[in-house]
């Protein structure tokens, strides 16, 4: 075929509009929130739960290729604002089908991963139209980061009574940092990691990334870690949620704790001179181990003696009968309980 023919055959009938076969998945035209690592070839891979490729598209059909470094990643894919979509990935490429109409229109696609860093590690290779891309879409100016645990990557909250737990009970759509953020008019990075605590594992290990470590990471696989560069986002306001595990084994040496927290609120005031810092203590733990962590909070922001540092409290939230993570109910209820708080602090 030469030149002319193939250029005639690439031409689109609805308008005129050169096609677009192949998009790189970094295309500038593609929005994402949430923390991504682009490579050479114009792939992106991703592994914290919650971030999202949002594109407008003209045309009849689109598709991504998308692979995951093990079997239990899960991608969400909303259509025009229509129901997710739930996509398990595999460690082998395959392409999926984004949009598949009879009749060319413009369409809104958003995609977001919903597992954690230790699911596995996704990749996009690229994207797939017979139409054309629009530009991005606007992203909100307001920039939040959460950083936390299991309730904060969104664990069990599509929980199913009699089923046992899956990765699809993953939903940080539904969690309570997304919540507030989108209830604030903000974008929101979700920087979290199940088990890990401040100082300590859920089964008192201090030799995993807790959050100080994968703070610091795009990508924390702990067999496929990539730094971050926090010139990347800056965050208006970062919520810190961490705690819960550390007191699962009983409640840490107080010194050790609070200079650990010191350190990294120390951190978070350097890498990022604009931001509020807010620290919660989470919605699992109740009683002693509440009132301990709420004292080290405390503590450590009065070490720390930053006008920029503050506390939220929240309510205890015990999950149900299936599982001990919050439910969806429960998150809704801990987004509006941190609203207010944070309202105070930003005037948003």
């Amino acid at each position: 075929m030469n030149r002319n023919a193939l250029a005639l055959a690439l031409l689109l009938v609805h308008g005129g509009a050169w096609a677009e076969p192949v998009v790189r998945a970094d295309d500038p035209r593609i929005a994402r929130m949430g923390r991504t690592v682009a490579r050479t070839d114009g792939s992106l891979r991703f592994a914290y739960p919650g971030v999202q490729l949002s594109l407008a598209f003209e045309g009849k059909a689109l598709s991504v290729d998308a692979a995951a470094s093990g079997e239990r990643s899960v991608l969400e894919v909303v259509v025009d604002g229509g129901a997710a979509r739930i996509i398990k990935l595999s460690a082998k490429s395959r392409t999926i089908k984004l949009v598949d109409e009879r009749q060319a229109g413009i369409h809104r696609v958003d995609i977001m991963h919903r597992t954690e860093s230790w699911h596995g590690v996704v990749t996009l290779a690229r994207f797939v139209a017979d139409g054309t891309l629009h530009t991005a879409p606007v992203l909100p100016q307001r920039k939040m980061l959460v950083l936390g645990d299991s309730v904060t990557c969104g664990e069990a909250i599509d929980r199913v009574d009699s089923e046992t737990k899956k990765p699809s009970w993953w939903n940080p759509r539904a969690s309570y940092g997304m919540l507030a953020a989108q209830t604030l008019g903000a974008q929101v990075h979700l920087v979290c990691h199940g088990g890990r605590g401040l100082l300590r594992s859920w089964n008192g290990r201090t030799d995993n990334d807790n959050l100080p470590d994968f703070y610091e990471l795009a990508i924390a696989n702990e067999e496929q870690r990539v730094r971050w560069d926090h010139a990347g986002y800056w965050p208006d306001v970062i919520v810190s949620a961490i705690g819960t595990n550390d007191f699962s084994t009983g409640i840490p040496e107080r010194d050790s704790f609070v200079k650990a927290y010191q350190r990294l609120v120390r951190t978070l005031l350097r890498n990022h001179p604009h931001a509020l810092i807010v620290l919660t203590e989470g919605a699992i733990l109740n009683g002693e181990r509440k009132a301990a962590l709420n004292g080290y909070i405390a503590e450590t922001i009065r070490r720390v003696g930053s006008a920029r540092v503050h506390a939220a409290t929240t309510m205890h939230h015990p999950g149900d009968a299936t599982d001990a993570h919050p439910t969806r109910a429960q998150h809704a209820a801990m987004a509006r309980e941190l609203v207010p708080q944070l309202r105070d602090l930003t005037g948003w």
